[in-house]
């Protein structure tokens, strides 16, 4: 073992630590000094920039847990895995077949034609604080505006809407479980949860079969493009990858981007002047604070160069994006908040294959959310900073955004 494997492995056991979740960026840099670095356990962390880029776009990583050397369990136990859990040439026929239904060239105005129904729920959620001195941004509408977005797309009935967020709220609890410190009924009831969704999302998608209509179910089920059509399994995964992947990283998008916008108050007047700065300025946060800071693992199923390391065939590799996304090497003065930076190619929503296909939506979701709020809540200020954060080093967000308006 040598000294540089025990100083990263110390640095990233602090990284992952809660007790480092308010601000990690000081570690990252720390981390940064070994780009490619070796850990005690035989795995590897990447953590600056330009080796980030390169691996990403590397076709000798694969995103399936069989290739690892000691596998790990699926977190989809024995269902069909989420194409983001798989290698080309799988993965590439699934996601040119979910992506016919959700963006250009076959479907550009999904997200554009949603903006109508995003626009009135946030609306509708911000008019719920009316009268209200404190509001918690999390509960009162990063958490419930993705959960209502998603069911309209996957056509879930409006009346079964509150069955589906209690399934949402239970599979999201699980995330963060902590055999430390939450009792064993978290865990159960994610699992019970992801269930009951399975078995809900079968049924609505039996119904969609032999009658289409406009919504992401019936599309998928009707589909008969050049690669012909999903089987159901395929369909239902596809459907909890867009649930769960998209809604958390909308919650922790607009959550992290409200924090950002009241600990930089003259950057909050200038969306409420210029609320076409909303563009550049969820760009910057999703470098900045983005939602995703830690792809906990890929695998190396040949030897893989990256930088001045050669990473073995079978081992697991830790990305670090957040780490990347603040390289000084890449950006100029990287902890400053900056919705003006250019060329801002960051690592927010990852690079390469897996590129986050719902990115587009998250985006405009989070944009309207954060114009809103700005234009709309009278004199907002932090009731606590740092505000408490969920234990997630993956998917890092507050669990709690308490703000005070008005006085």
């Amino acid at each position: 073992m040598t000294t540089s494997e025990t100083t990263t492995t110390d640095t990233l056991r602090r990284i992952l630590d809660y007790s480092s979740r308010a601000d990690p960026y000081p570690l990252y840099a720390e981390l940064r000094r070994t780009p490619v670095a070796r850990q005690e356990d035989g795995s590897w962390v990447v953590s600056t920039y330009r080796e980030l880029a390169d691996i990403l776009h590397n076709p000798h990583l694969s995103s399936d847990v069989r290739n690892l050397a000691h596998p790990m369990p699926s977190a989809e136990g024995t269902t069909t895995p989420a194409f983001i859990n798989m290698d080309p040439p799988d993965h590439d026929r699934l996601r040119r077949m979910a992506m016919r239904h959700f963006g250009p060239p076959h479907t550009p105005d999904l997200v554009t034609g949603l903006e109508p129904a995003l626009a009135e729920t946030v609306g509708t959620l911000i008019d719920g604080f009316e009268g209200s001195e404190r509001i918690d941004i999390v509960d009162d509408l990063a958490y419930p505006f993705p959960v209502t977005v998603i069911c309209r797309l996957l056509g879930v009935p409006r009346e079964d809407e509150p069955r589906f967020s209690l399934w949402v709220n239970d599979i999201i609890n699980a995330i963060d479980y902590d055999p430390r410190t939450d009792p064993k009924e978290k865990v159960e009831d994610g699992i019970r949860a992801r269930g009951e969704l399975r078995q809900y999302l079968g049924g609505l998608l039996e119904q969609r079969h032999g009658r289409p209509g406009d919504d992401l179910l019936s599309r998928l089920a009707n589909d008969d493009g050049p690669d012909g059509r999903m089987t159901d399994e395929e369909i239902i995964s596809t459907a909890n990858l867009l649930l769960i992947a998209g809604h958390e990283t909308t919650v922790n998008l607009i959550t992290n981007g409200m924090l950002t916008l009241l600990r930089h108050p003259e950057v909050l007047q200038r969306l409420r002047d210029e609320p076409d700065l909303v563009v550049p300025l969820v760009e910057e946060l999703l470098r900045y604070e983005p939602p995703v800071h830690i792809i906990p693992w890929r695998a190396a199923y040949s030897d893989i160069t990256v930088g001045d390391a050669v990473i073995p065939k079978g081992s697991q590799i830790m990305l670090m994006l957040a780490s990347g996304s603040r390289d000084p090497d890449r950006f100029a003065e990287p902890d400053r908040f900056d919705p003006d930076r250019r060329d801002n190619q960051h690592l927010g929503f990852g690079s390469g294959i897996h590129l986050c296909f719902g990115g587009p939506l998250a985006r405009r979701e989070a944009q309207i959310a954060l114009v809103e709020l700005v234009r709309r809540l009278e004199r907002p200020r932090l009731v606590d900073d740092p505000p408490p954060y969920r234990r997630s080093p993956v998917l890092r967000g507050p669990v709690h955004l308490l703000v005070e308006q008005g006085g």
